[in-house]
């Protein structure tokens, strides 16, 4: 008995590229690309899975609904509505594809506080030699904590980079039990409060729950070191701006590198963007060309193939937790 596989509109350019590749590679379904909200929920009428955003209107016309692919490893606030979690399918998201990507944007930023090369390149900018005098240049990476608050794929990868440089690799993470190799100690998140006075760098990679909107506040700025870096890889809601844009002002902290943000794109009038050591990029720390495309194809090959053996799928998503 075939399968039925729905892309729900908008499509990406690539589904008119992966749907031969998926026919070829995995027989046994039908695969449809409708253009029309009418025709989707036509469509869905039958379908035994989907690819992308629904909404209460779409899920209430997909009755046989049993496996949601969503369209990326954190999708945005709003995507687990009571209907989808309240109903029976299985949703599974992109996780995992971003590991390396990822966690070497993260390391950029790293490296980037320690030797100053944001700084020096502002005053490249300004035709200025000026060498940076103490407590610049003071840093020393083996001798120095990093708090990985997070420890999935992209934390545990970035935990091996951070070990390379031979730097004390803490980790605090929701989920996990074991600790991986590259980190020195794991606690889970009842103990953030108490490891944050221990970390010159603390990374975010966590992604956006119930729990996790505005984690980073105001009393968790006040528990670092003065002399701390903060990154926020994540999901720009567990942060509150307004209080990191206090703490860098302040001195409270030392520094801050995001790549997401409360509000995207962050406004211009926004006074982050003029906060003391400060790096901002606009949210492309996963961005990868047509490795991640390749990637995000073989996730949905491969669940095809579960799905029709009736085995478990991957990356399989806690829809009450959103991930």
């Amino acid at each position: 008995m075939a399968h039925k596989f729905v892309f729900l509109p908008p499509h990406s350019p690539l589904v008119s590229q992966w749907i031969p590749r998926l026919l070829d590679s995995a027989p046994g379904w039908s695969i449809v690309a409708p253009e029309s909200e009418e025709d989707t929920r036509r469509e869905l009428a039958d379908a035994d899975a989907a690819f992308g955003t629904m909404d209460p209107e779409l899920i209430a016309a997909a009755p046989n609904l049993r496996w949601l692919q969503a369209p990326a490893a954190a999708p945005d606030a709003g995507y687990y509505f009571d209907e989808l979690i309240a109903h029976p399918t299985k949703v599974t998201n992109f996780r995992e594809i971003y590991n390396d990507h990822i966690s070497v944007q993260i390391l950029t930023y790293i490296l980037s506080f320690t030797k100053h090369t944001h700084l020096y390149r502002d005053y490249q900018n300004k035709r200025e030699w000026h060498k940076l005098d103490a407590p610049y240049h003071e840093s020393f990476l083996p001798e120095s904590t990093v708090l990985i608050v997070g420890v999935g794929g992209i934390g545990t990868e970035t935990a091996r980079l951070c070990k390379a440089l031979g730097m004390h690799v803490l980790g605090i993470d929701a989920r996990r039990e074991d600790k991986p190799e590259w980190v020195d100690d794991m606690f889970g998140p009842d103990q953030l409060d108490a490891q944050l006075p221990n970390a010159d760098f603390v990374v975010l990679t966590i992604p956006h729950t119930p729990q996790t909107e505005g984690l980073i506040d105001a009393s968790k700025f006040a528990l670092m070191k003065d002399s701390a870096l903060f990154i926020n890889i994540g999901r720009g809601m567990t942060t509150k701006l307004d209080d990191l844009n206090d703490a860098l002002r302040s001195g409270g902290i030392a520094g801050a590198a995001l790549d997401v943000y409360e509000i995207e794109p962050l406004p211009a009038d926004h006074p982050l963007w003029d906060a003391p050591n400060t790096i901002l990029t606009p949210h492309i720390a996963a961005q990868g060309g047509r490795h991640l495309e390749e990637r995000r194809f073989e996730i949905v090959l491969e669940n095809f193939r579960h799905f029709t053996a009736g085995e478990p799928l991957r990356n399989e998503v806690d829809k009450a937790s959103w991930f």
